[in-house]
């Protein structure tokens, strides 16, 4: 027993087992507690630290166990020159994947913080510049000269820009966009094009639009969006002034017209909860502006949240509008023609 304990194979197989096992064990034991942890603290970067370095210490152990497998007895000295190597490369490269998770979550935890959702592109740039950034760490650990590397990526990435000019447009054209900040994922837009509905994330080639009501998905090229006439219906405000064109007729009271829509169009905003909060002055608005054929012609404007309450505000104004006519009085005449002859 003692002899088969003392087996060069068998220790190499214990320290690299038993640094599997302390990793998995430490993984389980210490980081699910400390996992536990930061979600009780109002501290919101611990949480990120736990996010990014999970399975980090496992794969570290288990290195660790190789490692000290490599010093029992006598190996080939490329052999060990290769692994150790490859050990280093196994330290390294958990950092940098932790790094990029890191960048992940805070680039999300700050647009949280900010309540702008946070495009896809970004987060994927900045996991992308550290990704390059470890990638070079890991070849100067390998004692591989990289000013070769990074002259041959120069020319490599002329010609791989003239090949690829639509996706590296539409890529610069998503920065452009993001930078400018003049539309962000949330806001409800219309296209020159037509396209309307809510900027659901911008990517490396194309911006999502979710229309509404359809609920459909519209892709629209980065190049085509960044240069589109689009009008924002979330910016500077949300809240938009709704308008519609009444006639009544020319024996109406006009001050009692006017003073039984303006109380319709409160009662609606306020018992469908569309007014706007933070609206200081008056939310409807009427005014007569036509003597018509048949009728004198006034516009009611409603102020409400955003550009997807109008339409049921229109509906429910509508309709309680026409049944307070009727109960005042209030006629709204079919266009008519008088012609007189002689």
């Amino acid at each position: 027993m003692t002899d088969f304990l003392s087996e060069p194979n068998f220790q190499r197989l214990a320290f690299l087992l038993g640094g599997l096992l302390l990793g998995v064990l430490v993984e389980r034991v210490f980081f699910t507690q400390f996992q536990k942890f930061t979600k009780k603290t109002e501290f919101e970067w611990d949480d990120v630290i736990a996010y990014s370095f999970k399975g980090v210490l496992a794969v570290w152990f288990t290195a660790g166990g190789a490692y000290l497998a490599l010093t029992v007895g006598e190996w080939d000295p490329l052999a060990t020159a290769v692994i150790l190597k490859i050990l280093k490369v196994s330290f390294i490269l958990p950092v940098i994947v932790a790094a990029m998770r890191g960048v992940r979550a805070t680039v999300e935890a700050v647009s949280e913080r900010s309540q702008i959702n946070s495009p896809t592109l970004v987060a994927n740039l900045a996991r992308l510049v550290v990704g390059i950034i470890g990638t070079f760490i890991i070849l100067q650990n390998l004692d591989i000269d990289i000013t070769p590397l990074i002259t041959s990526l120069g020319i490599a990435g002329l010609a791989v820009a003239l090949a690829l000019q639509d996706t590296l447009g539409n890529l610069f054209a998503g920065v452009q966009i993001i930078l400018t900040g003049l539309v962000k994922p949330g806001n409800y837009v219309q296209l020159s094009t037509g396209e309307r509905g809510y900027i659901e994330d911008v990517k490396a080639r194309n911006t999502t639009i979710n229309t509404f009501p359809d609920g459909n998905l519209v892709v629209v090229p980065n190049s085509t969006m960044a240069s589109s006439i689009v009008k924002n219906y979330s910016m500077p405000v949300e809240a938009l002034w709704v308008s519609l064109d009444i006639g009544v007729s020319y024996d109406s009271d006009l001050d009692k017209v006017e003073k039984t829509v303006i109380e319709v169009a409160t009662e609606v905003l306020t018992e469908m909860n569309a007014t706007d909060p933070n609206s200081e002055g008056p939310t409807v608005k009427v005014r007569f502006h036509t003597f018509g054929a048949s009728s004198i012609d006034l516009q009611v404007r409603m102020l409400v949240q955003n550009f997807t309450t109008q339409g049921r505000v229109r509906h429910q104004f509508i309709k309680q509008l026409h049944k307070r006519f009727n109960n005042e009085g209030i006629e709204i005449p079919f266009p008519i023609r008088t012609l007189i002859t002689k």
